[in-house]
């Protein structure tokens, strides 16, 4: 069983939800990256998605895009993001999830991309910017099925398209919570959870929800549709806002906490889940 699915399956018997967290590597810069990776991890975080920081990140709003260029000037490149992979590996089994544009992982080398990130301990990734039609170009250079590839859903695929992208997922699907970039605001959870009801008829695994998710109120909301709550720019923001502190990591690792929290208990709900008042995480 690999860590994800395992993962998945405890948290199902603890009446719970996973909390999905995205960082990018190097950011701020490397060794207090990595401190506040570690710490999230440490704190409670279920998967941690791990950004590749990359020059043109279209899907992402412009809290991920100033990160990713603190990274990019720090001299952060995907050697970078695998090696801090493995070390986090040395010390938690939290599943970790590369998250990269396709350009940094074709000009690796997309054998040697597979290679090294089983052997640094990453657990899947998710290419932003490749759809399933093009995917074959890099999954059929995989000698192996040890790396998951997760798939997002937009709120516009149709049916027929939702299917196909299912079918070719592993670990778990992304689906996004409305149309627009990362950090945008305006969250529908009953449209989240009739999308979310749909997609789970589909495939045999679980569906995580993100983009635009910042508060305590939006996990529980979410947690009700759905298997996971993925929260990016909420991280990324609480990093810009405090890029001067000693105790960065500890604060990242609180807001990990508060988030948690609000994951238990939520009961599934679908498309009868409703809007929660908002109050600031």
């Amino acid at each position: 069983m690999s860590r994800i699915q395992d993962t998945f399956r405890r948290l199902k018997t603890e009446n719970r939800k996973a909390l999905v967290g995205f960082v990018t590597a190097g950011d701020p810069d490397g060794p207090r990256s990595f401190e506040i990776v570690s710490a999230m991890c440490a704190a409670g975080l279920d998967i941690l998605e791990l950004g590749v920081p990359f020059s043109d990140p279209t899907a992402d709003g412009p809290v991920i895009q100033r990160a990713s260029a603190r990274s990019l000037a720090g001299g952060t490149r995907l050697q970078d993001v695998l090696a801090v992979t493995a070390r986090l590996r040395q010390d938690s089994d939290v599943p970790i999830i590369l998250f990269s544009y396709y350009n940094p992982i074709f000009v690796y080398g997309l054998t040697r991309f597979y290679a090294d990130a089983v052997a640094a301990g990453a657990d899947g990734v998710l290419v932003v910017d490749l759809p399933p039609e093009e995917s074959d170009e890099m999954t059929t250079r995989w000698p192996g099925q040890d790396l998951a590839l997760i798939r997002l859903v937009a709120p516009t695929t149709p049916d027929e398209r939702m299917a196909r992208i299912a079918a070719s997922a592993s670990g778990f699907l992304y689906l996004v919570s409305m149309t627009g970039v990362t950090g945008s605001g305006g969250l529908d959870f009953g449209a989240i959870g009739r999308h979310a009801d749909k997609l789970r008829a589909l495939a045999n695994l679980p569906v995580c929800v993100g983009f635009g998710i910042s508060t305590t109120d939006d996990v529980a909301a979410v947690a009700a549709a759905a298997d996971g709550v993925v929260i990016g720019s909420a991280f990324e923001r609480l990093i810009e806002e405090h890029l001067g502190r000693e105790d960065l990591a500890a604060i990242l690792a609180d807001r990990v906490r508060q988030y948690k929290a609000a994951t238990v208990g939520a009961k599934q709900q679908g498309s009868s889940g409703t809007r929660a008042p908002e109050k600031p995480a």
